[in-house]
């Protein structure tokens, strides 16, 4: 009898359902959510969040099985999606705060961070090139082409944007010796947020302890085009204020070109050029004023 058999053979669930990884059984005892356990040790985690003052995560009911975890289920209420994300941001801007500590580095570090972007950006300054010169080899360009070539120049001042930015923001740490970090939830996402009578992040599993930007980072790649950040970035820059080095990689990292991919569908091809240019436009409005306010 595996785990789940033998959950359901205890809790008696009148109702079962799937969603996506985890199992949600209804019974006469409560609501559960039943997820597969993860390399993580769950319980240690929450353990050293309470310690850090923070208690919003759902409840672990049973967690003494190798291969589940059982979770009390929280009811998540309806509200607008942009009301939801800046309660969001303001939990994320919690999380950090309660868990921040000042880290020493090696003395490569910001070098080591300077040239992985720094490559980031020459890899996609290349690529574009090559299909600029391929593009404006043919005779008759395709839509999506033609989409492409008539926008380049926007995407090339982009990335020397973010090179020239680069350039200043590692100027102004490479001789730093220490840096902030906390615990960053790693996985962030308006899925990943629930607010009903209790308010909870789930779904911790890539949990670690990093810089606080990434968890902001992340949030904005999975619903840059959803979602407006100039409200969500003061938000969360009021509850958990950055340094300015922090704030300066930040909306650089915000603007990194992305990958474009062709399909074979030539209208595809046309919407995933079209997604690209609306997160450059709007990363644009986003980012430039805070550089422009610094005086940059």
């Amino acid at each position: 009898m595996n785990s789940l058999e033998l959950v359901n053979k205890l809790y008696k669930p009148y109702r079962i359902t799937k969603l996506s990884k985890c199992t949600i059984i209804d019974s006469l005892d409560g609501k559960f959510v039943v997820k597969p356990k993860g390399e993580k040790n769950i319980r240690e985690l929450f353990s050293y969040l309470k310690s850090r003052n923070f208690q919003e995560f759902p409840t672990i009911v049973d967690d003494s099985r190798s291969d589940i975890d059982i979770f009390e289920f929280i009811d998540d209420a309806i509200c607008p999606k942009e009301q939801k994300a800046e309660d969001l941001v303001k939990l994320l801007a919690k999380l950090h705060d309660d868990t921040a500590f000042t880290k020493e580095v090696r003395e490569d570090k910001f070098k080591e961070i300077y040239d992985n972007i720094k490559e980031n950006i020459l890899f996609y300054k290349s690529k574009y090139e090559e299909m600029m010169n391929s593009f404006e080899s043919e005779i008759f360009m395709s839509p999506s082409h033609y989409l492409f070539a008539k926008n380049s120049s926007k995407l090339f001042n982009q990335m020397s944007f973010c090179e020239n930015k680069l350039d200043e923001w590692y100027s102004s740490v490479k001789d730093k010796r220490e840096t902030r970090v906390s615990l960053i939830h790693n996985n962030l996402s308006l899925e990943h947020y629930i607010k009903g009578e209790k308010e909870a992040l789930i779904s911790w599993d890539k949990a670690t302890t990093d810089s606080p930007i990434l968890d902001f980072y992340k949030f904005y790649h999975r619903e840059a085009l959803n979602l407006e950040f100039g409200t969500l970035l003061k938000t969360y820059n009021k509850y958990f204020p950055l340094e300015k080095d922090e704030l300066s990689l930040l909306l650089i990292m915000l603007c990194l070109p992305r990958d474009i991919e062709f399909d074979p569908d030539e209208f595809k091809s046309c919407e995933n050029i079209s997604r690209c240019l609306d997160y450059v436009y709007k990363t644009e409005n986003l980012v430039r004023p805070y550089f422009q306010n610094s005086g940059e």
